[in-house]
């Protein structure tokens, strides 16, 4: 059987790792976004023309791109709200 101990340290350890998690998709979306705003205004800078064209492009990218974050935030709200950690651990221990 699990001791609150062992439940409290599966839960701030999950919380933690989740907040790893977050961070790292964040600052991944951030780079995302500064790299694709940088290839656009260097689009422009080449072929002024295309503009257009390219502000679709950007923007069609970069929503896609912001899907992958609000995936993690999902995968994250799981871990921390129904921890998986919990039954396997008691699942582990035969309780």
């Amino acid at each position: 059987m699990l001791e609150a101990a062992d439940i409290a340290s599966i839960y701030y350890a999950t919380a933690i790792g989740v907040g790893i998690i977050l961070a790292a998709a964040g600052l991944g979306s951030a780079l995302g976004w500064g790299l694709i705003c940088g290839k656009y205004i260097d689009g422009i800078a080449r072929q002024p023309e295309l503009r257009p064209q390219l502000l679709v492009q950007m923007l069609f990218t970069g929503g896609l791109m912001e899907a992958f974050p609000m995936i993690v935030l999902g995968i994250s709200m799981w871990l921390i709200l129904a921890n998986p950690f919990i039954g396997a651990a008691q699942a582990a221990l035969g309780g």
